[in-house]
């Protein structure tokens, strides 16, 4: 989530605000001595009974009544155990109870003093973030719509910098949700708080202008990513130095915006300037995956010795840097059994799928389920094009068990329930297909996506969706 800091903030900028406030001085208090374990005994007695030194020795929590809430000093020390107790691996519940206590207290101050208080609206953030990190985020969401009601933009930058961050805070929390709608409308409102804290060329809101562009991206929303990107490219070129890395990153998104438009030269435009720009900067990994973009552009245009040669270029520097048996290694043997499957090199794409496939069956440490989940996607693909849906079911199956637990994936999962329902109707296991579309229909519905294209496919008698499973099982 960017702050009116932007998204990738330079190593001399100030910490952002949402953070945890350092504690106030506290009274030194003596020591308490660590008790000595107790030695191994053969009684289960003496394993269940502690013993007396360790229950006089042993720390007791602290405990804060309704009244004691009203002294201003409690909020920041709440705050500061909340932080500890995150640190020293206690778990996030007990620093949810102490962040808890701590927004109550900072309330009830605010409230006395008849001010909007930033230390409310700051505690509000730090417990939405601690709800977030337990997997609450529907908890998380009224916290941080009370934190944008607290701070008064008229009142100075301070002020403006807490609605803004709470803004974007509840975007990135409404998008692990799945409401992509209310994710992009609450980053529209940050950048307008923004850009009238900071003006429209200032280069932290070019940094907010490409963030709320991949937002629309994801919501395949193509033409207001390309406005917002374009005002990105502007900002950056007249802040930045010639061919610097915030332009690369800008035009690599213009040419993702570009190439999902068909227009396929002005996308192969922006990746040979981003190239240039990262091998001026030293950055060979970055350059090796736009040359995997640029084989993707030269596949669509048909151009495929120069697709090839993109991507081994890319396969090459990935082994080197990375090993043989990283996830960008397979996204590259991924991409040549799709261009050998297209040019009917048949055996040579089942090759790279298999190589593929080994890869993503023995990960390694740091690899994402996100990361997996597409390359099994994107295999199952191929091996559905070539007749073999019952492989390519075992491959969705897959994907959608690594991403079920993951928060943010539901409109992902849908569209792997959906071509599972394609598949299952395709081969005449019409329930199975029928049980598939209904659940990939709930999750759009639940995401708040009833609008997009890909839900009325779904839903339409003249899409291969629910309807015509429906209609099939009738005699239609």
């Amino acid at each position: 989530m960017p702050g009116l800091v932007s998204v990738k903030t330079p190593p001399d900028a100030p910490p952002p605000r949402i953070t945890v406030p350092e504690p106030r001085p506290e009274p030194p208090t003596t020591p308490v001595p660590r008790p000595k374990p107790p030695s191994p005994s053969p009684s289960s007695r003496s394993k269940a009974t502690p013993s007396p030194t360790q229950s006089r020795n042993k720390k007791p929590p602290p405990d804060f009544t309704d009244a004691s809430l009203d002294n201003p000093d409690l909020g920041p020390f709440l705050l500061k155990l909340a932080r500890d107790t995150i640190a020293s691996g206690e778990g996030p519940s007990k620093a949810l109870d102490y962040a808890i206590r701590a927004s109550k207290s900072f309330e009830r101050c605010a409230a006395a003093e008849a001010e909007p208080s930033l230390d409310y609206a700051m505690s509000l953030h730090v417990l939405a973030a601690i709800y977030c990190s337990l997997g609450k985020f529907e908890e998380a969401v009224p916290a941080l719509e009370k934190a944008i009601s607290v701070p008064d933009v008229t009142r100075g930058a301070d002020h403006a910098l807490a609605k803004f961050s709470g803004y974007m805070q509840l975007g990135d929390t409404c998008s692990m949700l799945g409401q992509v709608d209310r994710s992009i409308g609450c980053y529209e409102e940050g950048l307008k708080i923004q850009i009238e804290a900071l003006g429209e060329t200032d280069p932290r809101v070019g940094e907010t202008c490409r963030y709320l562009a991949e937002a629309h991206v994801q919501a395949m929303q193509f033409d207001k990513a390309e406005e917002l990107c374009k005002k990105t490219l502007e900002i950056h070129r007249a802040h930045s130095e010639p061919a610097s890395l915030e332009e690369s990153a800008d035009r690599r998104l213009m040419a993702l915006i570009c190439e999902a438009k068909g227009d396929y030269e002005a996308a192969l435009e922006h990746l040979v300037l981003a190239s240039m720009a990262m091998i001026a900067n030293g950055q060979d990994n970055e350059v090796a995956a736009i040359d995997v973009s640029i084989g993707n552009i030269y596949l669509s245009l048909c151009r495929f010795d120069e697709a090839v040669f993109s991507y081994q270029k890319a396969l090459t520097v990935f082994k080197s840097s990375k090993g043989d048996n990283h996830p960008s290694v397979a996204s590259v043997f991924v991409r040549l059994a799709d261009l050998y499957h297209r040019t009917g090199k048949l055996r040579e794409s089942k090759s790279y799928c298999e190589n593929a496939l080994r890869i993503y069956a023995r990960p390694v440490p740091g690899t994402t389920a996100e990361e997996i989940a597409g390359g099994l996607t994107e295999i199952s693909a191929i091996y559905e094009s070539v007749d073999e849906p019952e492989e390519a079911l075992k491959l969705l199956q897959r994907a959608m068990k690594l991403l079920e637990d993951k928060p943010g994936q539901q409109s992902t999962i849908a569209g792997i329930e959906a071509r599972m329902g394609v598949m299952f109707y395709m081969v005449g296991r019409y329930e199975e297909a029928r049980s598939s579309f209904e659940s990939a229909i709930a999750k759009l519905r639940a995401s708040g996506e009833r609008k997009s294209a890909f839900f009325r496919s779904c839903v339409e008698p003249d899409g291969i969706g629910l309807c015509p499973v429906v209609q099939d099982r009738r005699g239609c």
